[in-house]
């Protein structure tokens, strides 16, 4: 096969610090590679991406993880959520969801999410109980990571406060995409699954006796052709909005906002009004990105730039290598906030592109634009300790003074 002894350690150090040396090596290869270790196909360039992303001849096929009885919690979440089926039901389900996500939701949310990002940037040199005033803040334990969590529990209508339950059950459900994961975190991912699908299931039985003004609600009501979310979709369909609203737009942001301080030349585009907020956002999101590796499954024989992919053999969409493929973006490597056109693979393409898209630049292009008119004058402390995954690529802490 093509590229058989094509090395790529995703647990190494070194390339969960950075990885694009060796996706940049990767690319040179070939468009396609087969890496053994992991039995599958690599799609390694911008073009070998985007066939496989359009292309309907690769499905999300789930499978169910063994023991099943004891990873029943997990699966089951995953076996009735859109992302992982094609369709019919894929159809189905993403049509009943966007039914609900049609009536308004997302505009309905700027003025929240606004004043959320106002209130949240005042506060982060505030005085503290002592009276002092902080010289450093932890911007993403402060700001980035409770933002989207307080977001989605006011679009779904369920309370603030329970946003540190909520994160903590994204996270640890997340933690299983990642490779060769291990005994505790598959531990920690069936008591997560099952304390967030009781905890959605309770919501879903109030709000059956009393509607609100929220996406829950209209999920419930929903209605495609006669049909309805079951329970199981239901609840799957919102640990799924959570899950990948929170993730995602935690990492974009942190992943974007230490480059803009890493780059201040870049950052005084944006504050001086040279490159509007909207531009700036599409090169944080293609730069670093936030999700590195997607997976599809051939259901049939089908070529992806001239390679073979057999029927039942997966390939590795890499998102982060196609983002910086220089036969698409000029100057691939170079932070460019008023790049444009900007054509990056972030939220996908084909069947699958993120159905919160919207959503997501909404409320990203609204913190980071009140962040910066906040503080335009912030400076990163120190280095920024990498969060030990590279599927899902974030930060651990983002520590920032006001110069």
């Amino acid at each position: 096969m093509t590229g058989y002894a094509v090395q790529l350690d995703a647990g190494s150090p070194e390339f969960l610090q950075d990885p694009y040396p060796v996706l940049a090596s990767l690319r040179a290869s070939g468009p396609v590679l087969w890496h053994e270790p992991m039995g599958v196909w690599l799609a390694t360039t911008h073009e070998s991406v985007s066939q496989v992303l359009r292309n309907r001849a690769f499905g999300r096929i789930w499978t169910d993880w063994e023991p099943k009885s004891q990873m029943e919690p997990f699966n089951a979440l995953h076996r009735n959520q859109m992302m992982e089926n094609e369709p019919p039901t894929h159809t189905r389900l993403r049509r009943l969801v966007a039914a609900a996500f049609g009536r308004g939701h997302v505009e309905r949310m700027r003025s929240r999410i606004q004043d959320l990002a106002t209130e949240m940037a005042d506060e982060l040199f505030e005085p503290g109980a002592d009276g002092r005033v902080p010289a450093t803040v932890d911007i993403l334990s402060r700001y980035a990571e409770p933002m989207p969590v307080y977001v989605i529990a006011d679009l779904l209508g369920v309370p603030r406060e329970d946003h540190a339950d909520l994160r903590r059950w994204s996270q640890a459900i997340v933690h299983m995409y990642e490779p060769n994961v291990g005994a505790l975190v598959k531990a920690d991912a069936i008591a997560a699954s099952t304390a967030f699908s009781d905890y959605v299931r309770a919501v879903v039985d109030q709000r059956r006796s009393a509607p609100g003004d929220d996406l829950i609600t209209d999920l419930i009501e929903a209605r495609d052709e006669g049909t309805r979310l079951s329970d199981d979709e239901l609840v799957a369909s919102v640990v799924l909005l959570l899950n990948a609203g929170h993730e995602a737009s935690v990492n974009v942001f942190g992943n974007g906002f230490h480059a803009l301080l890493e780059h201040p030349d870049q950052m005084a585009r944006i504050t001086s009004g040279e490159v509007s907020v909207e531009t700036a956002l599409e090169e944080l999101i293609r730069f670093d990105a936030p999700l590195q590796l997607f997976e599809r499954t051939a259901t049939a024989d089908v070529e992806v730039c001239g390679q073979l992919i057999r029927t039942g053999q997966r390939i590795a969409c890499l998102m982060g290598s196609a983002n910086r493929d220089a036969s698409v973006f000029e100057d691939a490597d170079t932070f460019d906030v008023g790049r444009d056109p900007n054509p990056h693979v972030g939220f996908g393409m084909g069947v699958h592109f993120c159905l919160g898209a919207p959503l997501a630049r909404l409320e990203l292009q609204i913190s980071i634009k009140t962040l910066l008119d906040r503080h335009p004058t912030l400076q990163l402390v120190g280095e920024a300790p990498r969060r030990p995954t590279w599927v899902l690529r974030g930060f651990e802490s983002i520590t920032v003074e006001a110069s």
